[in-house]
């Protein structure tokens, strides 16, 4: 499976869609999950692409719960999907890296920071794909791309300015 996962597009689809169209040409993807805040976009999403978008809401669309989640089934197991911003991982990844396992997850993806990170954690794959249009990170915007098959997954995130 080819997973395209994006978040905190704050309503702010322009680079989404360039992306989006680009990979759809090159290397199409299966699915699209977005990590949360602004739900909206991924319902917008959704209906202009054609493809299955798995999406949780953020902070910012009101969520304050903190078992709102979502679960993607891949051929490597499920990866559990989430804002993040509930799981504090603007200051430690350890809950999230918990409510993973708690899950019986492979991985996990999720948003809140703005901030691109991919990290295995003995054998626990925990991927934030940064956010398009408003990063954090010093990257001029990132999304992530991740490639699942029986017993393998591959992540890359991507540099909007270099991808495109």
């Amino acid at each position: 499976m080819r997973i395209l996962i994006i978040s905190d597009t704050h309503g702010q689809l322009d680079r989404f869609w360039d992306v989006f169209y680009r990979l759809q040409k090159e290397a199409p993807v299966d699915t699209i999950v977005h990590c949360g805040d602004h739900y909206r976009d991924a319902e917008e999403t959704r209906r202009r692409c054609g493809l299955p978008v798995l999406a949780v809401p953020g902070n910012c669309d009101g969520d304050h719960d903190e078992e709102s989640f979502a679960l993607l089934e891949t051929e490597a197991g499920d990866f559990l999907v989430t804002h993040g911003h509930m799981l504090d991982v603007g200051h430690d990844l350890s809950r999230l890296y918990y409510k993973t396992l708690e899950a019986g997850c492979t991985g996990a993806f999720f948003g809140h920071t703005h901030r691109s990170v991919y990290l295995n954690m003995d054998g626990v794959h925990l991927l934030n794909p940064g956010s398009l249009p408003r990063p954090r990170d010093g990257l001029g915007g990132t999304f992530a791309v991740v490639e699942t098959g029986p017993e393998s997954v591959q992540a890359t995130i991507y540099r909007y300015a270099s991808f495109m």
